[in-house]
């Protein structure tokens, strides 16, 4: 029999492309107590938008591209023994039409990333790269909306802080959603996962060779010139969040 409501804890982690977010996910998979689902809105968010990212039409062929039909997906029964449902989400797939109302059925943490990093990487897949693209945008605005809905901030953690401390930010994050942080959160096994997205094959290439959090890189020690405009745009959402980020120490 599937758990009670009062049992099962739903989270929607709310991240930006380019981040740790996979890891996160492949973190919570580990959990005895737990499944995972992999970015239930990009396929809505490539047929909506029209956006040719890598393998589009696979992705849309593949998922369910019904913003209604994924909501309920994430609203269901879990399976027996389940009680932690980890939904990866990237924020700038809940597109401005898609209703608001089954979020508040979830719970909410939310993971950044220094943007200068963020855009450094991106431009790696693709020549050019907005604002909106980085999910900072919607990612502040999400969290003004459950904080306003909730009258609580939802949990915020920064991909550096999380690389560096692992154990002690996991134990944060799960004391802030009200789980037990469990000691296999911090390895899994290495290779792909039935759990992933379509598109792990062109984006899970490194995630698939860890088997858990690996040490940060060094920051960049300059913006590149032709990232100065929008690494300022982008700073003020990332500021934002970054203030009430759960700290390590």
């Amino acid at each position: 029999m599937p758990e009670t409501d009062d049992q099962v804890h739903r989270i929607a982690m709310w991240s930006g492309p380019r981040n740790i977010s996979t890891a996160m996910m492949r973190s919570f998979e580990n959990r005895p107590d737990a499944i995972v689902v992999d970015e239930p809105l990009y396929a809505h968010y490539l047929s909506h938008t029209g956006y040719e990212h890598p393998g589009r039409d696979e992705v849309i062929a593949h998922h369910e591209s019904d913003p209604r039909k994924v909501a309920d997906s994430l609203l269901a029964d879990l399976p027996a023994g389940k009680t932690v449902f980890y939904q990866k989400h990237m924020a700038h797939h809940l597109l401005p039409h898609i209703d608001r109302q089954w979020i508040f059925s979830l719970s909410h943490a939310f993971l950044i990333r220094d943007p200068l990093e963020v855009l450094i990487s991106y431009t790696k897949k693709f020549s050019t790269v907005t604002v909106a693209d980085t999910g900072l945008v919607q990612q502040a605005e999400l969290f003004r909306l459950v904080t306003e809905r909730t009258g609580e901030r939802p949990p915020v953690i920064d991909a550096r802080d999380m690389l560096e401390q692992p154990e002690q930010m996991l134990t944060q994050l799960c004391n802030a959603l009200g789980i037990d942080f469990k000691k296999e959160m911090l390895s899994w096994p290495d290779g792909p996962r039935q759990t992933d997205g379509i598109w792990a094959k062109h984006w899970y290439a490194e995630v698939e060779k860890t088997t858990g959090f690996q040490p940060p890189r060094k920051p960049p020690k300059a913006v590149p010139e032709e990232l100065r405009e929008i690494h300022q745009e982008c700073l003020e959402p990332y500021l934002e969040l970054h203030r009430y980020r759960i700290c390590p120490g």
